[in-house]
């Protein structure tokens, strides 16, 4: 597929992605993983994670024998990088005041990605409080914005666009107790024009279709497949009641 940022833009039907944490997955889950991902109409598969000891080269490859959904790179750090994927979301964590996390590693990354060809998809990353504190939280060295403001996230989701971005990604964090608020997507989805992304404690077929409706263009799965990969069928109906 060429050019993902038109079609994440464009496609007007709900989308769905997997998140694949190269750690947590052996090359028999990640055959497995593709070939029914490939089976629900799968968007896209996202790969990365806030540490990640295996290769994330070897991980993508094994997907993209086994399916052909586009695989985009979600960096927890300047190391995540293959030119054997399709993309990568340039995340700039737009909720924290970390100068690394907003523009620092993004200057190591860019000789980098502009050598290797990859697309670039600039997205406004915001990291909304859900009940603990998460890996990403910990590593950004950033506060989460509070779960009960949704008027924070807003503004942030606005300035973002403002700035350029072309996606807004609202964040729980991985595994986390709760999801981001439907309140909070419908205030963010009322008051940006960009694809709005969310991910993040989604366990269900219930809160993937409520989030749906609230505003989500893009709905990103991860540990509720990790738990068990059987939810993906149902879980990808949901795009279809909306």
């Amino acid at each position: 597929m060429k050019n993902l940022k038109e079609y994440m833009k464009e496609n007007r039907k709900k989308q769905l992605a997997i998140l694949v944490d190269p750690d947590k997955c052996d090359d028999l889950s990640l055959q497995m993983m593709a070939i029914d991902a490939e089976k629900n109409n799968i968007d896209f598969i996202f790969v990365g994670g806030s540490i990640v000891f295996s290769s994330i080269d070897h991980t993508i490859q094994v997907i993209k024998t086994n399916c052909s959904i586009p695989v985009l790179i979600f960096p927890g750090n300047v190391m995540q990088i293959s030119e054997h994927a399709d993309g990568i979301l340039f995340l700039s964590l737009i909720s924290g005041r970390n100068p690394e996390f907003l523009i620092g590693h993004h200057v190591m990354a860019a000789p980098v990605l502009k050598a290797c060809g990859l697309e670039v998809i600039p997205t406004g990353y915001i990291l909304i409080e859900n009940g603990k504190r998460t890996s990403v939280e910990y590593m950004s060295n950033t506060n989460t914005i509070p779960a009960d403001k949704p008027e924070l996230a807003v503004a942030t989701a606005m300035a973002g666009e403002m700035l350029g971005l072309q996606m807004i990604y609202l964040e729980a964090g991985s595994g986390a107790s709760q999801t981001v608020g439907l309140n909070m997507i419908r205030a963010v989805r009322q008051n940006i024009s960009i694809p709005l992304i969310v991910g993040g404690g989604i366990k269900n077929s219930t809160d993937t279709e409520a989030i749906y409706k609230a505003g989500a263009d893009i709905i990103v799965i991860g540990t509720a497949l990790e738990e068990d990969p059987d939810k993906l069928n149902l879980i990808a109906g949901s795009r279809f009641l909306i």
